[in-house]
């Protein structure tokens, strides 16, 4: 495994692997690697001859309410696990490599991003859309690979690679789960321990949200209803929201029919949590 810091390295590693018409893989992240990092990773492996992963905590997503300093670093453990998953190249640029000068261009996202996460976060995605775009130009990957746990930023990156024709798949992977349901996130360890016990009801709200429309529901606002009031009865947590798009253009439905996200955010005492299901509902 290789670790890389410029962009001119970084290119010119790409260049001698596409002459020996290698494919790439690639795993963009933001480093303080976690085990849903870590499936993307396997994914790719199994799908290319070469992975490459970057590590780079990217200022532009940052509001001005959120500390950028204060996020989790730490690349001597990053580098190790990925050594384990068999990634060939690190590219862990710094900021005034990628960022040199005050950027003359940068991407706007327009769709996609005024609900869910995006709504409270205005400018994120721009932020988002901005790097990875500087990001595929440099690793120039055939199938880059994203966790569905953040389907609105998949929604996002797709817009992007369909808007720009990057010749890019985008392969979503899904979320990686625990025993119990929850949602795998750096953030549960901040749980306390009567809230780890109750946060396995997202999930299971989800699911008994799907079973319901399988039945024949097709209210999105009874389905919204129906997950609220168990989360309030089982948990002591405090909804962020539990919202229901159209999927991947995450536009509003009357009717629950065609594809959709069901998705939500929860507050415990420390720590917000977040978890979304797909659903694809296709009637005569």
């Amino acid at each position: 495994m290789r670790v890389i810091t410029t962009i001119e390295e970084m290119q010119n590693a790409i260049l001698h692997a596409k002459k020996e018409g290698l494919s790439i893989g690639y795993v963009p992240t933001m480093g303080f690697l976690h085990e849903g990092h870590l499936t993307l990773m396997e994914k790719a492996r199994e799908e290319n001859d070469l992975v490459v992963i970057s590590i780079f905590v990217n200022p532009l997503q940052f509001g001005p309410t959120e500390d950028l300093s204060s996020y989790p670093r730490d690349f001597g453990r990053d580098k190790e696990l990925a050594q384990k998953q068999k990634v060939d190249y690190i590219f862990f640029p710094s900021v005034e490599e990628m960022y040199p000068r005050p950027s003359s261009v940068t991407v706007t996202v327009k769709e996609r991003t005024n609900v869910l996460c995006g709504k409270s976060r205005p400018g994120h995605f721009d932020g988002v859309a901005t790097v990875l775009t500087k990001l595929f130009h440099v690793v120039q990957p055939e199938k880059a690979y994203f966790g569905m746990k953040d389907a609105q930023q998949v929604a996002v990156v797709e817009g992007l690679v369909t808007d720009f024709h990057f010749p890019i798949e985008i392969i979503p992977v899904e979320t990686v789960r625990e025993k119990d349901g929850l949602a795998k996130s750096s953030r549960n360890v901040k749980l306390l321990t009567k809230e780890r016990e109750q946060a396995p009801i997202l999930y299971q709200s989800l699911l008994r949200a799907k079973e319901i429309i399988i039945e024949g529901e097709r209210s999105p606002q009874k389905v919204i209803s129906f997950i609220t009031e168990m989360i309030t009865e089982k948990t002591n947590a405090q909804i962020d929201y539990i919202e229901i798009y159209s999927y991947p253009m995450l536009k509003e439905v009357t009717e629950l029919k065609g594809k959709f996200i069901i998705a939500m955010a929860v507050k415990f005492s420390k720590a917000r949590l977040i978890d979304n299901i797909i659903l694809e509902i296709n009637e005569k």
